[in-house]
């Protein structure tokens, strides 16, 4: 008597594992850059600031004095921000940023961050890298290297 084992079992008990896996390790990406958000939202409200407002800041110190289009920050942007518009009307009206139209386009409208936000950058610079510095301690740095390339494999589709 010939007895036949069929690995299909198996094979798909090693696919469920694998998907498994990979639901696990989204779900700890998620949750550990949720803690590290909630840290910085804790930083940045005592000075009336959203972790995007924060970012457009750094966005537009980066620019220099050429500043940036809305397009350009948007294409920065760390999280998506429907209405970028608004967000450039409230850090306009608190003095942290300036707004030229181009003469030879008046559509394009470019951004300049105003020595009032270029000062709260700095103020703000030595706190958040704290908080970088906090989170990664123990983590060294060829494991800090391999995990970003890892992270920039993984693909997402919007």
């Amino acid at each position: 008597m010939t007895i036949v084992v069929s690995n299909e079992y198996h094979h798909d008990m090693a696919a469920q594992a694998v998907r498994h896996l990979e639901e696990e390790v989204s779900i700890a990406i998620i949750r550990k850059a949720d803690a590290l958000m909630q840290v910085l939202t804790d930083l940045l409200k005592p000075h009336g600031l959203s972790s995007t407002q924060y970012n457009v800041l750094r966005i537009l110190r980066g620019a220099g004095r050429e500043g940036a289009s809305s397009k350009e920050i948007s294409s920065k942007l760390i999280a998506r921000d429907p209405d970028v518009t608004r967000l450039m009307d409230r850090l306009e009206k608190r003095g942290l940023l300036t707004r030229d139209r181009a003469k030879e386009d008046r559509r394009v409208v470019t951004h300049q961050l105003t020595p009032e936000g270029l000062a709260m950058l700095g103020a703000l610079d030595e706190p958040i890298q704290n908080i970088h510095r906090t989170a990664m301690d123990g983590v060294n740095a060829a494991n800090l290297e391999t995990l970003l390339s890892i992270l920039e494999e993984i693909r997402i589709e919007s």
